[in-house]
């Protein structure tokens, strides 16, 4: 029961970001938006609920599935690919270096947001 709970809370976060978007008329996936008010719930409560864990361990067990179909999508585009490697592989390595930086400042900033909190108890 926890599992059929926390996929349904997840659907309502999706439905609620798709809303939104629909709504507001922005240029972000809905998924992206309701991926944002589910952190936000989740940073005001200060825990993940039962139901929600249940159902994201059990997302990441099987998280290997997901890349089946962009390999297929590799696969069926591998002539584009090859006449645009040069911008693809500029893009892949600027990305990645985007991303380990700010992973690099929000580990830098949750690191001293926790320090902070220990030391005051």
């Amino acid at each position: 029961m926890d599992l059929i709970t926390g996929i349904t809370l997840l659907l309502l976060y999706q439905l609620a970001g798709e809303s939104i978007i629909l709504l507001l008329e922005l240029p972000v996936p809905g998924p992206v938006v309701g991926m944002l008010l589910l952190f936000l719930t989740l940073l005001i409560r200060g825990r993940v609920g039962v139901a929600l864990e249940a159902t994201a361990t059990g997302l990441l067990s099987h998280l290997s599935l997901l890349f089946v179909p962009a390999g297929v999508g590799i696969l069926v585009h591998i002539d584009m690919i090859t006449n645009e490697w040069l911008p693809i592989t500029a893009a892949l390595i600027l990305s990645t270096l985007l991303t380990l930086a700010i992973t690099a400042l929000v580990m830098k900033w949750t690191h001293s947001l926790i320090r902070g909190k220990s030391r005051k108890t």
